[in-house]
C-alpha cells in the first residue's frame, strides 16, 4: 500500500518542480536579494501542488477511462486497485489543502494578488486532467507546463525574494528556458503512452504530430533553452559556461536513447530528463552563487 502511494506520488518527475524554483533563487542571487524563507515556502508549494497534480492526473483518469491494467507506464495504484479512488480523490484536495495553506504564508512576502495566482496553479493541477476542456487530452499540456512549471515559479519565487520585478530581462527568458527543459519530461510521457493515449482520444502532441517531430521538439527545446540565456552567461564568468555545455551533452545523449526507445524502455529515460533538469538548475544556482 505505501509503495503504491509512492508510486502515485510520482517522485522521478518532482525534480520538474523544484527546479523551477531552485533557479527563480538563482535568479535572485544573480541580483543581489536572496531571502530564505519565502524561497523555502515557495520550494514546499510547488512540490505539493506537483504531487497534488500527480495524484489527480491518477483518479481522474481512472475516472474517465483512460488508464488500464497493464499499461507501459508507471503503475497506477487506483486502476491496478491498489488505492480506491475514494482515497485518491481524498489525497488530491488533501494536498491541495496544504498547497493553500503554504500559499497563504507567502503573503507576509508578497501582495495580495497572489491568492489569486495560487489559486490558479491549483486550478491548472487540476485542469490538467479533468473539467470540461482537460488540457492534457486536447495537447494543451506542453503549454500549460512551460507556464506552470517554468514561467511562474521561476518569477513569482524571484519576486518574493527581491519585493519587485527588476531584472526581468534575465528572469523572463530564464523561466521560459526551465518551462520548456519541463516540458521535455511530459514529451517523454506521452512519447511512451502515445498508443494507449490514441485509444482513448487523448490527444497528446505526441498523439498530434507523431513520435518523429516530437522528439525534435524534444532535441531543439533543450538547445534553443540554453540559447535563451546568453544575455545571463554573458554577466557570469567563462567557467559558469560548464553548465549549458555540460547540459547539452546529457540532452543530447537522453535524446539519442529517446529515439531508439519504446515502452517500458522510456520509464528510466522519463526519469533521466528530469534529472539533467534538475543537475541544470543546480550548477545554474552555482555559477550565479560564486
Amino acid at each position: 500500500m505505501i509503495k503504491a502511494w509512492i508510486e502515485a506520488m510520482r517522485l522521478r518527475t518532482l525534480p520538474v518542480s523544484v527546479s523551477g524554483v531552485l533557479v527563480g533563487i538563482a535568479c535572485a542571487v544573480f541580483l543581489g536579494k536572496f531571502n530564505a524563507v519565502p524561497a523555502v515556502l515557495c520550494l514546499l508549494f510547488a512540490v505539493l501542488a506537483q504531487i497534488a497534480s500527480n495524484f489527480g492526473n491518477e483518479y481522474y483518469d481512472f475516472k474517465n477511462g483512460v488508464d488500464k491494467k497493464g499499461r507501459e507506464g508507471f503503475r497506477r495504484g487506483v486502476t491496478e486497485g491498489e488505492i480506491s479512488p475514494k482515497a485518491m480523490k481524498t489525497a488530491t484536495f488533501v494536498t491541495l489543502g496544504l498547497a493553500g495553506v503554504v500559499g497563504c504564508m507567502m503573503l507576509f512576502y508578497g501582495p495580495w494578488w497572489l491568492v489569486i495566482v495560487g489559486m490558479l496553479i491549483m486550478l491548472f493541477a487540476l485542469a490538467y486532467s479533468t473539467g470540461p476542456y482537460p488540457l492534457s487530452h486536447h495537447g494543451l499540456g506542453d503549454v500549460a507546463v512551460v507556464l506552470f512549471f517554468g514561467v511562474v515559479p521561476v518569477a513569482l519565487t524571484c519576486f518574493l525574494q527581491t519585493g519587485s520585478w527588476e531584472g526581468l530581462q534575465y528572469v523572463l527568458p530564464t523561466s521560459i528556458t526551465i518551462g520548456l527543459l519541463a516540458a521535455n519530461v511530459l514529451i517523454v510521457n506521452n512519447y511512451r503512452d502515445m498508443e494507449d493515449d490514441a485509444a482513448v482520444n487523448k490527444r497528446t502532441t505526441v498523439v498530434i504530430f507523431g513520435r518523429k517531430i516530437m522528439g525534435r521538439v524534444y532535441l531543439w527545446s533543450g538547445i534553443i533553452a540554453m540559447l535563451l540565456l546568453l544575455p545571463l552567461w554573458y554577466h557570469l564568468s567563462y567557467w559558469a559556461l560548464i553548465t549549458p555545455i555540460l547540459y547539452i551533452v546529457l540532452h543530447i545523449n537522453t535524446w539519442r536513447q529517446l529515439k531508439k526507445s519504446l515502452g517500458v524502455q522510456l520509464n528510466p529515460l522519463l526519469g533521466k530528463t528530469a534529472i539533467n533538469l534538475l543537475v541544470f538548475a543546480v550548477m545554474l544556482l552555482v555559477s550565479v552563487s560564486v
